[in-house]
Parts: C-alpha cells; structure tokens; sequence
C-alpha cells in the first residue's frame, strides 16, 4: 500500500472503509500518526457522512497528560484484501489520523526526499 508526504510533511495513506463489512467501501486518507496507538480518528462529520455506527465511550490519555473520554464508532477498513473491523474515535481534527494498531503487524517506511509513504 503505497502513499505520499504532503507539502507540509505529513505522512498521508489512502484506504476504504464502510459502515458494514459488506458495505460498498468509500475512500479516506489519513495522516499516519505513530504517536497514537489507536485505530483510526476521524471528525465527527465524516463519522456522520460515512454513517458509522457508536460503539461506546473511550478514556483516553492525550500528548499533554489530560485524561478525556472520547466517542468511539466502529468501521470496516479494506486492509491488505482483508477486511478489518476498526475503531474510530471522533474528534474535531482537519484530517483523519491512522494509528499503529493497524500497523503493528506491518511494516512501514517513509521516504520524505521521494515524498513516498510505504507500507508493507
């Protein structure tokens, strides 16, 4: 699965999810944010566009130490041919975040003097 740094140097991936696993899948992309060791953040407007089903409530630790909780949807991602059911979190973010839960079994290069995302 290949991506693309982009001018302000993020690392971004293109992937497809759906509501359901036999969903007909739409396409997101997301910065690939290794700090977070989730699934998936989406905007809460996505979450709606894409008509996510909630899941429940989720405490998380943020990068500044503050405890918040935080609704969680579930998605279904094409991941590798597979598909992988995937939970979201809703935030007010620009752009979806793609944590290292779905790329613990991966591997993952960024090549930022070719602007090329990687992962295997």
């Amino acid at each position: 699965m290949n991506g693309h740094v982009d001018d302000s140097r993020r690392a971004l991936l293109e992937f497809r999810v759906g509501s359901t696993p036999s969903e007909q899948s739409t396409p997101v992309t997301a910065w690939i944010d290794t700090a977070f060791d989730g699934f998936l953040v989406f905007s809460k407007s996505l979450i709606e566009s894409l008509e996510l089903d909630q899941e429940a409530a989720a405490e998380a630790v943020l990068a500044d130490g503050s405890r918040v909780t935080l609704e969680s949807h579930v998605c279904y991602v094409d991941w590798f041919g597979e598909v992988v059911a995937a939970q979201v979190i809703a935030n007010e973010g620009k752009l979806p975040l793609l944590g290292t839960e779905l790329l613990a079994s991966r591997r993952l290069v960024v090549d930022y003097a070719n602007g090329s995302v990687s992962v295997t």
